[in-house]
């Protein structure tokens, strides 16, 4: 189980049999939908392709600003999954960024040349998908776990608790995610623990992260971090994995 899946580099790894993969992020799930259905992938693909052709600086930014209008919702779900691929490939730093508002406002990556498409990747991740059983859901944590059972494998990577006095970026869908939230989440993580789940969640190392899980195994690990908007905040940070076994 992956209630936060985002990019799933985890999930892919893994590759299991059985999956259950959430994400608030609809156009995320657009995504991952349409390498299951045969349809609406060959479609992704061929959209993917119209817009590696079309790419300018004027073209990227009409096709970000394509979730203003009234009717995007309303749009097929290859076009939602290939608008997230181009923009993940065309964007500043392939960050993935929205406001208040729920508008993707990550600016051009000022590329000449974009590719977004990549054949042997696409193949590789479709072939997966169409030989095992996995389930992809838009709900709340607690909901995406809820069918857990002893023996399972849960990974928790939500928006990470920020540092004290520190710019942070989590800002991945229009709702934030709190103190409470982290809470709640780690409250989850016990009950599931108590059910004999295997869990496991990542987080900044912060003291409020290692206060909520002190009864859980608590690993102190450098990440790099590539994105962001300061250079300052680039380069190894600490981060913890925490674990119930």
């Amino acid at each position: 189980y992956e209630p936060f899946v985002g990019g799933g580099a985890l999930f892919l790894s893994l590759a299991p049999e059985i999956a259950f993969i959430n994400d608030l992020n609809r156009e995320l799930l657009a995504a991952y939908t349409c390498f299951i259905e045969n349809d609406d992938y060959e479609k992704m693909i061929a959209k993917i392709l119209e817009h590696e052709r079309l790419h300018s600086e004027e073209y990227y930014y009409s096709i970000r600003d394509m979730d203003r209008e009234s009717t995007f919702s309303e749009r097929p779900i290859f076009e939602h999954a290939a608008r997230l691929i181009y923009l993940n490939k065309a964007c500043f730093n392939g960050l993935y960024r929205v406001n208040s508002k729920g508008y993707f406002n990550v600016p051009s990556g000022k590329k000449k040349h974009v590719t977004a498409y990549d054949e042997n990747n696409f193949k590789h991740i479709r072939d997966y998908f169409k030989r095992t059983e996995v389930n992809i859901s838009g709900a709340d944590f607690e909901e995406a776990v809820r069918t857990c059972a002893a023996g399972d494998f849960v990974y928790f990577d939500p928006p990470y608790d920020p540092w004290e006095g520190k710019e942070s970026f989590t800002s991945y869908s229009k709702v934030n995610f709190t103190k409470d939230d982290q809470k709640r989440l780690a409250a989850t993580a016990k009950t599931l623990a108590d059910r004999g789940v295997f869990v496991m969640l990542s987080n900044h190392n912060t003291e409020f992260i290692n206060t909520l899980y002190s009864d859980f195994k608590i690993q102190v690990v450098e990440a790099k971090r590539a994105i962001n908007s300061k250079a300052d905040g680039r380069g190894n940070v600490e981060e913890v994995i925490i674990t119930s076994y």
